[in-house]
């Protein structure tokens, strides 16, 4: 039989419309996630239910109001690019291969990117999460789903998983063009703050690697853009509950800085591959306000690598290797 391969690009996902009854079920799926929330299920799903959707739901529709656009959700418009980018690019490397797109929670599924595949005779895929750092709650997710989408078949393909990414040298070199692209438009601050998604302090105990994948990644954005010790500084935004988070935070590193002399800030989220509510509404907005009422005098986001075309050539190298 012939090989045909295919790509999935899969990113977390987003509510079909900036509605509280979209962003409930949204954040059902998504907080149902054992990988995400490990608590027993019959403390957190009462929680959950009775709790934490009623009064989260319409309060994070109010915050996707305000970043979304006439096309839709900034990470699904986004994602759209990327995936078009993606497979225009790889033409001109003369790898014809179809690409699909797939989210972890809402739509498209990984089930439903399958099916895509699927129809094009793909029987072999090549599963490319668009996390840099590897995480339980976000790669292993895209396994798990990925795993439930092949329940169903009677003749599995073949998989490729593309565990992370956190190191790769045209990863390191894209962040840090972006950074330099950034400062000859709008000056250089004089502190560079690397603002990655938090997870519990306890995944880490457990053999999660994702904070050290991080620490690695802002370290080596650092070496590229030449930064000394005191020029930068890497926290973890976006905790919620009681647990204990990895640190420092973003919001509470953010809020100190102005007293230490730091007025004007350069914030960039190299976890994020593309833009989302968390950063354009929680570093964008929140923490912006934050900063300039600590004293801060300039707040520069510097945005997510999106479409951009180092990134895209990035995605490139990465799939080639799997071909080889």
């Amino acid at each position: 039989m012939t090989t045909k391969t295919g790509i999935l690009l899969v990113n977390l996902g987003t509510p079909a419309a900036p509605t509280t009854a979209a962003v409930k079920a949204f954040l059902s799926q998504f907080l149902h996630d054992q990988r995400v929330v490990d608590l027993p299920r019959y403390l957190w799903c009462p929680l959950l239910h009775f709790i934490i959707l009623p009064t989260r739901s319409p309060k994070v529709a109010k915050l996707y109001q305000q970043v979304w656009t006439e096309q839709g959700s900034p990470l699904m418009v986004i994602s759209k690019q990327q995936r078009a980018a993606l497979e225009q690019e790889l033409k001109r490397e003369g790898v014809e291969v179809p690409v699909e797109l797939a989210m972890t929670y809402g739509s498209p599924s990984l089930d439903e990117g399958w099916q895509a595949l699927k129809a094009k005779g793909v029987n072999r895929v090549i599963l490319l999460p668009l996390y840099p750092q590897y995480s339980v709650s976000t790669t292993a997710s895209v396994f798990d789903g990925w795993a439930k989408a092949m329940k169903k078949e009677r003749n599995l393909p073949v998989v490729r998983l593309i565990r992370d990414y956190h190191a790769h040298p045209e990863y390191i070199q894209a962040l840090a063009m972006s950074v330099r692209r950034h400062w000859e438009q709008h000056g250089q601050g004089e502190h560079l703050l690397m603002s990655f998604h938090g997870i519990p302090e306890r995944y880490e105990r457990e053999g999660d690697p994702y904070g050290h994948q991080c620490r690695r990644t802002a370290a080596l954005l650092a070496e590229a853009l030449g930064l000394d010790a005191s020029q930068w500084t890497a926290s973890f935004q976006s905790r919620f509950g009681k647990e204990e988070w990895l640190k420092p935070y973003t919001d509470v590193t953010i809020g100190g800085l102005p007293a230490t002399g730091i007025k004007r800030l350069d914030v960039i989220c190299p976890a994020f591959a593309a833009d989302c509510l968390e950063t354009l509404e929680e570093i964008q907005v929140q923490n912006r306000e934050l900063f300039m009422a600590a004293g801060g005098e300039q707040f520069e986001y510097i945005p997510a690598l999106n479409s951009d075309q180092a990134h895209i050539r990035m995605m490139v190298s990465l799939i080639c290797r799997e071909l080889a």
